[in-house]
């Protein structure tokens, strides 16, 4: 695990979207996994400006909600047809399907097609109780794209997209860990204070299904990259592992 620290959150945003464009550009084909939520709305803002060239990429996200349609204003269909899919264009894109009739049928389907197109590299946040994607506390680590109940703590950190606490779905469908494992590259972005505790028990925690992201621990292609806040928990590790300010990197790498 490669673990950069940038002083504020848009330089590690900056950091984590030139991964993604060097990834990206030359490539004949490349299947890039996309996430949602506030993390990645940085970087997607990112692909605008530069009009990057995704007329090669075929994107997978990671999530949808349960109950919700592709045209709902809050569905995962939606956030990223108006963040991004609005004005970049891929050559194809697939999220799960919310208001499918039958959810776990559906969540077969979207792992059969994850894994025939397999992800180059896979995008990822970190939620505040350590659940990537939306593989809350207690998932098996080597869980498939399942429907999952998602935690009152995961839906009040939601709540802000929508009017009322009742109106967050209860259920989703997501990749899971064994899942976004399959990736041949991974690039994780936290930033903010609210993240360093599921930051610290990533990095430094044995795996275990109480913090899901420490999973990452086991892959060989993990980049964390850290404002200076979220990574105010672990920092003398980082120190004491030799892990290179991303300052440096990003001159090196942009």
């Amino acid at each position: 695990m490669n673990v950069l620290v940038a002083k504020t959150a848009n330089d590690a945003e900056r950091i984590a979207y030139s991964l993604i464009k060097e990834r990206i550009s030359g490539k004949h084909d490349f299947v890039l996994g996309l996430a949602t939520g506030s993390t990645p709305v940085g970087m997607y803002q990112m692909f605008k400006q530069d009009a990057l060239d995704c007329s090669h990429v075929t994107s997978v996200n990671l999530d949808e909600y349960i109950g919700l349609s592709p045209e709902h204003p809050q569905s995962y269909n939606r956030f990223m047809k108006d963040r991004l899919f609005d004005e970049v264009k891929f050559k194809q894109s697939h999220l799960p399907q919310g208001d499918a009739p039958d959810p776990e049928a559906e969540a077969a389907r979207y792992e059969g097609l994850v894994r025939k197109l397999g992800v180059d590299l896979q995008l990822l946040g970190i939620g505040e109780n350590g659940h990537i994607a939306f593989n809350e506390p207690g998932t098996a680590l080597d869980a498939k794209t399942h429907v999952t109940e998602l935690t009152e703590s995961t839906r009040e950190a939601n709540r802000r997209f929508f009017d009322r606490l009742e109106d967050v779905p209860t259920h989703a469908i997501t990749m899971g860990l064994d899942t976004i494992m399959n990736a041949r590259e991974i690039v994780l972005v936290a930033t903010g204070e609210r993240k360093a505790e599921a930051v610290q028990h990533m990095i430094e925690s044995v795996p275990t299904v109480d913090w899901p992201a420490t999973i990452l621990q086991a892959h060989p292609g993990v980049t964390v990259v850290l404002d200076e806040a979220a990574a105010s928990r672990c920092a003398d590790a980082l120190q004491a592992r030799g892990q290179e300010a991303a300052t440096r990197f990003f001159t090196i790498r942009a």
